[in-house]
């Protein structure tokens, strides 16, 4: 297959786990920056998935994208708790504002959920992840990791709120995790194998 995937995020961890997990299907997969793109998208939906759209239609109607022939792919994707009305979900990346590090971030939802008790913790990882082919077809999956708040950050591992998703079945959190057996379970994971079932129906 000589078709290639860009991957509308500047986010360099989330490309590593994007090439590890569909290293299989054999096509160059490339960042917005790979690409030589710049973009500033509005991400003004209401879903993961609407955002996910909206994200890989701008990309995949550029002129230049148009002319390499490639299928664009974008994420969405946030942690949602469910004792904060599922917070902070859609705003995940700008939640306490967009500059703020994910130590800030992943210390102020600690700090909400002080004193909460186990059963109250339930919280998941969603990643929406959209497709636009070629032909202007578009095809959108949901994954999802379900877990809890920990109670103090914890793992080197991951990016994120990785270091406060606990995973009560491995008694670690998901930045405790290899990132072998975080992308096996891990909501991009899902999404991503997902998608690569319906590029290989497609191609």
């Amino acid at each position: 297959m000589g078709m290639k995937i860009i991957f509308a995020t500047g986010n360099e961890h989330k490309m590593v786990e994007i090439r590890m997990i569909l290293a299989d299907l054999g096509m160059e997969i490339l960042s917005l920056k790979d690409a030589g793109i710049e973009a500033d998208i509005v991400e003004d939906g209401s879903t993961f998935e609407e955002n996910a759209l909206i994200k890989a239609s701008y990309i995949g109607e550029m002129p230049e994208v148009k002319a390499m022939d490639a299928i664009v792919l974008a994420d969405d994707s946030g942690l949602e708790i469910d004792y904060l009305n599922k917070e902070p979900g859609i705003y995940s990346a700008r939640y306490a504002g967009t500059d703020t590090s994910y130590d800030i971030k992943n210390s102020l939802l600690l700090s909400r959920m002080k004193g909460v008790p186990d059963e109250d913790r339930s919280a998941r990882f969603v990643c929406a992840i959209a497709a636009v082919f070629p032909d202007g077809t578009k095809e959108v999956v949901r994954g999802t990791m379900e877990g809890r708040v920990a109670y103090e950050a914890a793992g080197p591992n991951g990016f994120g709120y990785d270091p406060i998703f606990w995973l009560p079945e491995y008694g670690c959190t998901s930045a405790e995790l290899s990132p072998e057996k975080k992308n096996e379970l891990s909501h991009r994971g899902q999404g991503l194998r997902m998608m690569r079932e319906i590029m290989e129906k497609k191609l």
